[in-house]
């Protein structure tokens, strides 16, 4: 039986380029071990995983391969997007613009939903890549109609801006940029953050699945949340 990746297999040029920036000396790309295929084996051992897109199609393959190897699991956040949108007709030229949109590091809980319980796993560890990228659009009548008809072709890498490194699920508490109450809501969580209220929420449900949090009662119609013992607020 051929190895098999650990998530998609997506050989695009941001995820090549990822693979080329985490690559250090003595380190091997597309090695196969125990049935799957490492993006990057670095010499002493550890695997790293680049992931562009989401994380539910890792779950299985990472659990099996976290009991032998340790893994970081690299994702990219495009906290500077320029948007090229491709000529339609053959006498025209591409646009170039720069995107109003800034991703942080925050916006990792939307991904990490998928496998939350994984960052208390000893030999498990995410890092965030906030980038500088361009997107490549085409014109696609009919589709996409989020983006008026443009469909998304290509990420490529431009720089590597910040890396943020995850080791536990405590290391989640650094994504709040206020303090916080020891009990609190989803709205409290999402001004603490100064995110919107939806990414709070998941963030509250990737720190319950960890075992940061419980339920310790209801306000109206929102849960209210206790930090264990000996949970930093900040």
């Amino acid at each position: 039986m051929r190895p098999v990746n650990i998530g998609i297999l997506n050989e695009g040029p941001l995820h090549l380029a990822l693979k080329a920036h985490y690559h250090a000396a003595g380190a091997r790309q597309e090695v196969a071990i125990d049935g799957f295929v490492a993006d990057v084996l670095h010499a002493d051992g550890c695997i790293y995983e680049i992931q562009t897109s989401g994380f539910s199609s890792l779950r299985r393959k990472l659990e099996a391969v976290l009991e032998q190897h340790r893994v970081v699991l690299v994702h990219p956040i495009a906290q500077v997007r320029y948007i090229i949108k491709l000529p339609e007709e053959e006498d025209q030229q591409a646009t170039r613009r720069r995107s109003p949109k800034r991703g942080s590091v925050a916006h990792i809980v939307d991904k990490l939903v998928s496998i939350p319980h994984l960052l208390e796993h000893p030999n498990f560890e995410l890092e965030v890549a906030l980038i500088e990228e361009e997107e490549l659009r085409r014109r696609a009548p009919g589709r996409h109609r989020r983006r008026n008809g443009w469909q998304v072709v290509q990420r490529r890498l431009t720089r590597v801006l910040e890396q943020h490194r995850f080791t536990c699920a405590a290391d989640l508490w650094s994504l709040l940029r206020a303090p916080l109450a020891e009990d609190f809501t989803t709205a409290d969580l999402a001004l603490a953050m100064d995110e919107p209220r939806w990414l709070a929420q998941k963030l509250a449900y990737c720190l319950r699945a960890a075992g940061e949090i419980e339920v310790c009662g209801k306000q109206g119609n929102a849960l209210r949340y206790l930090r264990r013992p000996n949970q930093p607020t900040r």
